[in-house]
C-alpha cells in the first residue's frame, strides 16, 4: 500500500464511527477500498474518478462473478469514501457493468425438519435456534439480545436497531419463556462475577456511554447470550464481555443439520424463512408477517407465497388425481 493508505484508510474508519455505522460494515467498506486501491496499482484515490470506479466493478461482475448484492456493497464503499471522506465529486454517475441478478426462492423447511434439527442442537445453540424460527429473528437480531428487550408480560421482544437501523416488536413464544429465564439467571449470575472483577460493562450503541456512564454496568443492557470469554472492544479497546459470535451459532446450525440427515442447504436465516412460510400456512395475513419480520415492502415478504405447502404455486398435479 502507498505511504499515506493507512492514513487514508484511518480517515476512513472515522467518518464510518462518527455515523455509527455497524463494526461489519466498517470491516467490509474497509476492505472494498483496500481492494480498489490494489487493483489500480496502489494509486491514490484522490487521484482517481468514475473512469476507475467503473473498471473496478465491471472487473467484479466479469472476472470474479460476484453477486449483486456484494458489487453495491463494494459501490457502496467507494461512494462512502468520496464523498464523506475525500470529499470530491465524481465527474459523473457510475456506470459499471452490472453483476446479473438471479432471483432464488428461499430454502424452507417444514416443522419436522425444524424440530430435528433442533433437537440436535445444544445450549445454548438450541434456544437461539429457537427464537429464530419461534420468533422470525434474523442472527444478529438474536445474538444481540439484551435483557431489556425480552418483555415477558406482553409475550414480544423488542428488536432494536434492526436490518436498516429500524426497530420492531415481534412475538416471544410462551414455549421459550421458562428457559429465557433460565438463561437470564445463567447470565445474571455471570455479570455479578464480573462486576465483582471489575468488569462488568458492555457495548452501548451510539452516544449512549457518555450519556449514561453507568448505563454499561446495568444488568439490563446485558446480552441474554454472553460470550464465554472477556475480549477486547474494537472500538475502545476495553476489556469487555461481549455477545456471542455468530460464527459458533452458525456451524452448531450445520453439524445438526446434518445429524438430522437433511440434504437442504440448511442456514441460520432458514429458521427466519421457516417462521414467515409456516405463519402463511395458518393462515396470517401478508401484512401481519411483514411487520413481524421487519420488512419495508410487503413485495419482499409475498416470495413465501410461492413455498407454502405446494410447489408449483399451490396446483394440485393431475397425476395426484
Amino acid at each position: 500500500m502507498p505511504e499515506l493508505a493507512p492514513k487514508l484508510l484511518d480517515q476512513v474508519r472515522h467518518a464510518l464511527r462518527v455515523k455509527h455505522y455497524s463494526i461489519r460494515t466498517e470491516a467490509a467498506y474497509l476492505h472494498w477500498i483496500k481492494r480498489f486501491i490494489l487493483f489500480h496499482n496502489k494509486r491514490h484515490p484522490r487521484d482517481m474518478n468514475t473512469l476507475e470506479i467503473e473498471a473496478f466493478l465491471t472487473h467484479l461482475a466479469v472476472n470474479e462473478r460476484i453477486s449483486p448484492s456484494t458489487q453495491n456493497q463494494a459501490l457502496s464503499a467507494l461512494l462512502f469514501l468520496y464523498q464523506q471522506v475525500l470529499h470530491q465529486e465524481l465527474e459523473r454517475p457510475v456506470d459499471a457493468v452490472r453483476a446479473k441478478a438471479v432471483r432464488r426462492l428461499p430454502v424452507v423447511m417444514t416443522k419436522a425438519e425444524v424440530s430435528q434439527v433442533i433437537a440436535r442442537l445444544t445450549s445454548p445453540y438450541q434456544l437461539m435456534a429457537q427464537l429464530m424460527y419461534g420468533s422470525g429473528l434474523r442472527l444478529m437480531e438474536c445474538v444481540r439480545l439484551r435483557v431489556k428487550d425480552l418483555e415477558f408480560g406482553q409475550c414480544q421482544i423488542i428488536v432494536r436497531d434492526g436490518k436498516g437501523g429500524k426497530d420492531r416488536d415481534t412475538l416471544l413464544p410462551d414455549s421459550l419463556i421458562a428457559p429465557l429465564q433460565r438463561q437470564l439467571r445463567y447470565t445474571q449470575a455471570l455479570h455479578h462475577n464480573d462486576l465483582e472483577q471489575g468488569y462488568g460493562a458492555v457495548y452501548l450503541p451510539y452516544a449512549l456511554e457518555r450519556k449514561y456512564p453507568n448505563a454499561n454496568r446495568e444488568w439490563a443492557w446485558q446480552y441474554v447470550f454472553p460470550a464465554d470469554k472477556l475480549s477486547l472492544d474494537p472500538h475502545t479497546g476495553q476489556l469487555r464481555r461481549h455477545h456471542l459470535g455468530e460464527d459458533g451459532l452458525q456451524k452448531a446450525v450445520k453439524q445438526a443439520t446434518r445429524a438430522a440427515g437433511l440434504t437442504k442447504p440448511v442456514s441460520c436465516h432458514t429458521f427466519r424463512h421457516s417462521f414467515a412460510t409456516h405463519l402463511l400456512e395458518a393462515g396470517y395475513d401478508l401484512r401481519t408477517i411483514q411487520e413481524l419480520l421487519g420488512h419495508k415492502d410487503v413485495s419482499t415478504t409475498m416470495i413465501y407465497t410461492h413455498v407454502i405447502k405446494r410447489g408449483g404455486l399451490g396446483v394440485r398435479s393431475p397425476l395426484d388425481g
